[in-house]
């Protein structure tokens, strides 16, 4: 992306931007329905391939906006003017950050690993700030990064010492957290012609679950798509509950509020995931995981909170 997309201004609901229960609303659903999804995914991980967990969980989503899209009227295949931004948001917000998580959560638990992706308004951050103009970093914002990042250190950087398979999770998650962050960059510069948050979810779904299915085809075979029928009902969650209504919520919220204030999501899903964890699964948080995710928590607090630096165009 060229800074000329600093000339894009995201829609808005009203002549002053969208209103805060619209931002609050589409907060909570997002972040509670995705935070469930650490849920499901672990219920799977070790008994299914990654690539088969996000090839199913990318089709259920697909099919179930595609019936919406053809409810509302209209056709769910790609206009020509929707084909890369499709592309693009199926790739970068949809199959690569989902089999990197499915693979990240066979050795991590669910709320370290939410944590770690809970720093993706941090990354969000400093790539608005080259690309938008009326999201400069401040000093604040410049801080809340800092403080943030000191977070991930203290999160990840022993286990990374470790090495092994552990490492390589959490290689796995920062990778995601960093594709989620390309993504919602992306989504903000879509033009608003092209830009129908139904549509741009029903996209990025189709193209998530085709490029996950190659991946399963290649890697493991349509076996690996079998492995999924013992584990129906966490699939059927995941790809309807946990894919399909949030990525709908979010894509309007990001389209209205922008990236920075929609990347705010991250403040409630490692907390939903955590919570669902330790009391679905019986996992248990280190101390210094909960201290590295509230200093986290910190930082994008004071990133996602404070007055943006440069004036819109």
């Amino acid at each position: 992306m060229s800074r000329s997309t600093a000339t894009i201004a995201p829609e808005s609901s009203g002549p002053s931007g969208p209103s805060k229960s619209f931002i609050v609303g589409n907060l909570a659903a997002s972040s509670f329905l995705w935070g469930s999804s650490y849920l499901f995914i672990k219920l799977m991980a070790g008994d299914v391939a990654p690539w088969a967990i996000a090839a199913g969980r990318g089709l259920l989503g697909a099919t179930t906006l595609a019936l919406f899209v053809a409810a509302r009227g209209q056709s769910p295949l790609p206009r020509r003017h929707e084909l890369r931004h499709w592309l693009v948001l199926g790739t970068t917000n949809g199959w690569l950050p989902n089999v990197l998580v499915a693979y990240a959560l066979i050795q991590l638990a669910s709320g370290p690993a939410a944590m770690i992706q809970a720093a993706g308004p941090l990354v969000t951050a400093l790539f608005a700030h080259v690309l938008f103009s009326e999201e400069r970093l401040g000093r604040r914002r410049l801080l809340g990064i800092l403080i943030g990042m000191a977070g991930v250190a203290i999160l990840i950087g022993p286990r990374l010492a470790e090495g092994g398979g552990t490492a390589l999770s959490l290689l796995a998650m920062v990778g995601a957290t960093l594709s989620y962050s390309c993504a919602n960059l992306y989504t903000r510069a879509v033009p608003p012609r092209a830009g129908d948050p139904i549509r741009l979810a029903l996209g990025q779904q189709m193209v998530s679950g085709t490029g996950a299915l190659l991946l399963t085809l290649i890697f493991s075979g349509w076996g690996a798509l079998g492995a999924l029928a013992p584990h129906w009902q966490a699939v059927l969650a995941l790809g309807v509950f946990a894919t399909a209504l949030p990525v709908t919520f979010f894509m309007r919220l990001i389209r209205a509020a922008g990236p920075t204030r929609a990347a705010m999501t991250g403040y409630l899903v490692p907390a939903v995931a955590a919570a669902m964890g330790v009391l679905v699964l019986g996992e248990t948080l280190e101390l210094r995981q909960i201290i590295g995710g509230c200093i986290i928590l910190a930082g994008v607090f004071l990133v996602s909170t404070a007055p943006a630096g440069g004036r819109a165009r």
